[in-house]
């Protein structure tokens, strides 16, 4: 039985530029593996904490050598002799040595890295793909492709934070990205022809000076005529909200402009959009406390639109649990770094498929080369992923590993059905 004889932790960047933190993983029989923690820029409060040194002198504060010397100095000697095939108790270890309900003490930058560096050295030691190690039965996730940035991602007016394509109809992995190509480079010679600059956001979808809304989702609709693709069959149109960026101490939000509105103002306002424009996700449309909201507009649009949970969950059980009693969403967004372990990612996924909900396997806005969230997507059959646009390499990165996936499935490759 091989063991775990170290785990060094060191402080990489990430897409961003900023300080994250690597860990690997080394086995009694020369066997290693990395993995880096991603971080986001719109976060949600409730996540799990992401330790940072707060040294101005370094980095501006954001250096990483405090959760770095955790791994180092405290889990590495917790962790030597246990057995990697053995994921459950190496992230109880990890766990009960935090000790706090948030991993505030060791980070959740830090015991993520660990975590799945452990799963990957355990495919490795079982001579098995990594998402082949992880599950059983499996499907390729259909690719949430962000193609217009707005909000917390992108220097413009729009409040909306992510503009996404859905390939509905594609019958396997390459065709979905292939459509989602098509849309992409017709939007790029659209906003060309209206002298709009074609830089990209943080996750790879363009960033131009578009003024309202409405402006991007006929720009999208428009490419994706352009590509001879039907919107609302072919490809259908995904929004990321992003509320909690939008409201004021009054409950009100300001999705459309300046101005503030009501929630029962903006639950028409996203059932106008809806009615004008083939609309079928909807993330965060309200912010992460104000779940009565949620509520609503679950209610009255939830059978025919995806509402999904990102900030009102944070891959948390007890939020989601809460969520699934009260009929707050019926689909969850999973990012492991803001739970802090694999262990605890799968238990949310089980949880959620179990109350029917989707589950959508996500990047974070500052993300690296890691391509864990590819086979995690595929060995818990979630119906899509979420790794941003055909630009950056740390998003292209994802789909490429996607794409070696769906060849060594052959034949038995599947694609998610909405």
């Amino acid at each position: 039985m091989a063991k775990i004889i170290n785990v060094k932790g060191r402080q990489v960047f990430d897409s961003r530029g900023n300080p994250t933190v690597e860990a690997e993983v080394f086995l009694d029989n020369n066997i290693s593996a990395t993995a880096i923690s991603p971080s986001g820029a719109s976060t949600g409060a409730f996540e799990a904490h992401e330790l940072r040194d707060k040294d101005k002198n370094k980095f501006l504060g954001k250096s990483v050598s405090i959760a770095v010397n955790n791994i180092n100095e405290k889990i590495s000697s917790k962790l030597k002799n246990l057995n990697p095939n053995n994921q459950n108790d190496i992230d109880k270890v990890l766990l009960e040595l935090d000790g706090s309900k948030n991993k505030i003490n060791l980070g959740a930058n830090a015991t993520l890295a660990v975590s799945l560096a452990n799963s990957k050295c355990s495919a490795l030691l079982n001579k098995k793909s990594l998402f082949k190690n992880l599950g059983s039965n499996f499907t390729l996730p259909i690719p949430l492709m962000n193609i217009i940035n707005g909000g917390a991602h992108a220097d413009n007016d729009l409040k909306i934070q992510e503009f996404m394509i859905r390939p509905d109809s594609a019958k396997n992995f390459m065709e979905a990205i292939e459509k989602c190509f098509l849309v992409i480079q017709n939007l790029k010679k659209l906003l060309k022809s209206k002298k709009m600059l074609t830089n990209v956001g943080d996750e790879g979808g363009f960033a131009p000076s578009i003024g309202t809304n409405e402006d991007a989702l006929e720009l999208i609709v428009d490419s994706i005529e352009k590509s001879n693709l039907i919107p609302g069959k072919d490809i259908v149109i995904c929004l990321d909200v992003a509320a909690n960026e939008l409201i004021n101490n009054k409950r009100q939000y300001s999705i459309q402009s300046k101005s503030f509105m009501s929630v029962d103002e903006v639950i028409n306002y996203y059932k106008k959009l809806i009615s004008n424009y083939p609309i079928k996700s909807i993330e965060d449309p309200f912010a992460e406390e104000d779940w009565e909201s949620w509520k609503k507009i679950t209610n009255e649009i939830g059978k025919t639109v995806q509402i999904v949970g990102d900030d009102l969950f944070v891959t948390n059980s007890k939020r989601l649990v809460k969520g699934i009693d009260e009929k707050s969403a019926n689909s969850i967004l999973i990012k492991p770094n803001q739970i802090g372990t694999l262990t605890e990612t799968l238990e949310v996924i089980s949880k959620a498929k179990k109350a029917n909900f989707s589950t959508i396997i996500s990047h974070r806005s500052g993300d690296s080369e890691d391509t864990f969230i590819a086979d995690l997507a595929v060995a818990t059959n979630s119906s899509q992923i979420k790794t941003g646009s055909l630009a950056r390499s740390e998003r292209v990165s994802k789909y490429n590993r996607l794409l070696r996936i769906e060849e060594e499935l052959g034949n038995s490759s599947k694609i998610a059905k909405i």
